[in-house]
């Protein structure tokens, strides 16, 4: 009820907080659970945090394969994901237990005359794009820099910019992230900030975009919502919350820092070698002791917890 009441209020964040917590009593009721699925699958959807949302939809559908508003809201992630193949497999799913169901039916159509589509821009170009929209408030710059103490990058010099491509190509090469554009850093009405924050997967050449990760969240918390189901590309299972190992890369030494998945995005933010770029801080994840994350940090200094 605390979650629904703060849903009609568009107080997102609160309501997967109090959606979770009712998760957490652990109910036998299956349909109860569903509800609560659904519902902070909602919560995160309008964040822009589709693959949460999205694993939220699964695990409703898991609990209750009939729940309609659950495989709704799974078709819609799937498109805001640009996984249209998948969309449409979610939409016949629920067309065939309402095939009147209209959403279900547009955007079964929507993704049909989309599938094939490439995506529209690697993430460096959109990056470039995104940072015209954010940057121009240079008041939130001040506020970030002064009372925060986060080290932005504002306007890098033809040498510095120079490098900073160089060395993006190294880390985002391949990587495509579609959800980046529009999405910008905000104070909530209790003046915290949310951030868009990307995820890197190198080994994969995957990301993950939330659009709006609270400043006094902890990674884990994210990354147990974000792989309460695996992703589909990892075929190998192995990208449990508890397993993976998150870092960032300081480019300018080219030095590569572990956070602590307990901390805040806060706390990670006022590293004193975290710099944000285009206003959307950025962490790469690897597997624990994987032969590939060996591969990687061989040859570069990375400074461990």
């Amino acid at each position: 009820n605390e979650g629904n009441e703060y849903f009609r209020e568009k107080d997102y964040r609160r309501a997967v907080i109090a959606y979770t917590e009712g998760l957490k009593k652990k109910c036998e009721d299956p349909e109860l659970n569903a509800v609560l699925h659904t519902n902070r699958g909602a919560a995160e959807f309008y964040l822009g945090n589709y693959r949460s949302a999205l694993n939220d939809a699964t695990q409703a559908k898991k609990l209750k394969p009939t729940h309609l508003k659950a495989i709704v809201r799974g078709a819609l992630c799937h498109m805001e994901l640009k996984n249209f193949s998948e969309a449409i497999a979610w939409c016949e799913e629920g067309l065939r237990i309402d095939s009147k169901e209209k959403k279900l039916v547009e955007t079964r159509a929507k993704a049909d005359k989309l599938k094939g589509k490439g995506p529209e821009g690697t993430f460096l170009e959109m990056a470039t794009d995104f940072s015209t929209h954010w940057w121009h408030r240079a008041v939130m710059g001040i506020d970030l820099r002064c009372e925060r103490n986060i080290k932005l990058v504002l306007e890098p010099s033809n040498e510095e910019e120079e490098l900073s491509d160089g060395l993006a190509e190294i880390s985002l090469d391949g990587f495509h992230s579609d959800n980046v554009t529009g999405a910008k850093v905000h104070l909530d009405a209790d003046g915290n900030l949310n951030w868009p924050v990307l995820f890197l997967y190198p080994e994969h050449e995957q990301t993950d975009f939330i659009a709006a990760f609270h400043e006094n969240s902890r990674f884990i918390d994210h990354l147990m919502v974000m792989f309460a189901e695996l992703p589909p590309w990892d075929l190998e299972r192995k990208y449990l919350p508890n397993s993976i190992e998150l870092y960032f890369e300081d480019e300018e030494r080219a030095e590569m820092y572990e956070l602590n998945p307990e901390q805040t995005l806060l706390q990670v933010l006022q590293h004193k070698r975290y710099f944000v770029k285009a206003g959307t801080p950025t962490v790469l994840a690897f597997v624990k002791c994987s032969p590939f994350s060996k591969k990687y940090f061989s040859g570069k200094k990375v400074h461990r917890l």
